[in-house]
């Protein structure tokens, strides 16, 4: 029980001190743990932990489609939006049909998502970010889309 109080209050401390991006990156953490977990219950024919821990997916990848902007994000944003809303509908069919190739497909969507915040997070502790938005602002790149954090 105490281990688990510890491990609670670790995780309050990683996502109240960490910024925009890294939470985006722990989000996706999230998901990627959560379906793993799905897979898991999956194999052990548990139907309550496999709709639970799908459902907590779900409401991740809800969080990261209500927060996209569409404004500043613009063709990111949309393509994440339909991104998102497909993710949603094929892991609703996953627990459904029990479908563990579904969950490994969403996966595999989400890592790569994961990957590329992760790079965009690592640049911005390094200044990189700025610099290239910079660049981007005085030679716009047609038809690259505009990541704005």
């Amino acid at each position: 029980m105490q281990t688990q109080i510890v491990h609670k209050q670790y995780i309050s401390t990683q996502v109240s001190t960490a910024d925009r991006l890294q939470l985006v990156v722990m989000l996706y953490d999230g998901a990627i743990k959560f379906l793993n977990q799905a897979k898991e219950k999956m194999a052990a024919q548990d139907a309550a932990g496999k709709g639970l821990y799908i459902s907590k997916a779900l409401d991740i990848i809800a969080e990261l489609n209500s927060s996209l902007n569409f404004k500043e994000g613009k063709e990111v944003a949309t393509n994440l939006f339909h991104l998102y809303n497909f993710m949603s509908a094929h892991l609703t069919r996953a627990n459904l049909n029990w479908d563990t190739n579904a969950l490994d497909e969403v996966v595999k969507i989400l890592t790569s998502l994961r990957d590329a915040w992760e790079e965009v997070c690592q640049k911005s502790k390094r200044g990189e970010l700025k610099e290239v938005l910079e660049e981007q602002t005085l030679t716009p790149r047609k038809n690259l889309g505009t990541l704005v954090v």
